[in-house]
């Protein structure tokens, strides 16, 4: 099984500093839901590089690959240039995550020209991916709404999504059986 990672970014959930509590549920989060995917066939997880989900995901995947050696990882950016506006610090994590992965590649190579690239991106992940797994909550539209609202278009495409609600009862069942995080 392929599957699609993505979720909202950091600034959109405000989160400004990784060692926010916030990260560590989210990522804790994503471990659980990947490790019972692995246990339904998962094989490869396809996802972007956006500061948020998807680089906490992109983290998370690294880490279980040491304990499922045949799990794939492939990080595919929308266009050429994609994090040329970051700030140093975050363009230097990206090229270390961009070098960890199985596979990477540019779903266009020309830099940024416009919302057709974000579309045709999209579209890849769509089409060469067989569920997808998004950090997305419809109460609290971002970003994301535009691959879930295509996702839920697709015939015979699980979308699974892990919502504010279920986050925050993770977090709470969590502490509850471990302590403090």
């Amino acid at each position: 099984m392929r599957l699609w990672l993505s979720g909202y970014r950091s600034y959109e959930l405000g989160i400004f500093n990784e060692q926010d509590l916030k990260v560590k549920v989210i990522k804790a989060a994503l471990k659980e839901r990947l490790v019972a995917k692995l246990d339904q066939g998962l094989e490869w997880v396809i996802t972007g590089p956006n500061l948020g989900v998807e680089q906490w995901g992109l983290e998370v995947v690294l880490e279980l690959k040491k304990a499922y050696p045949d799990l794939k990882l492939a990080l595919l950016e929308p266009y050429a240039d994609f994090s040329s506006r970051w700030q140093e610090a975050k363009q230097v994590k990206l090229a270390q995550l961009r070098s960890e992965v199985d596979f990477f590649g540019l779903v266009s190579k020309k830099p940024y020209q416009g919302i057709r690239q974000l579309q045709n991106y999209q579209n890849f992940c769509l089409n060469h991916s067989d569920q997808a797994l998004f950090v997305y909550d419809e109460l609290y539209p971002g970003k994301l709404k535009f691959a879930y609202q295509a996702s839920k278009k697709k015939a015979n495409y699980p979308c699974e999504l892990v919502t504010m609600d279920e986050l925050q009862t993770f977090a709470a069942n969590y502490q509850e059986n471990y302590g403090s995080w």
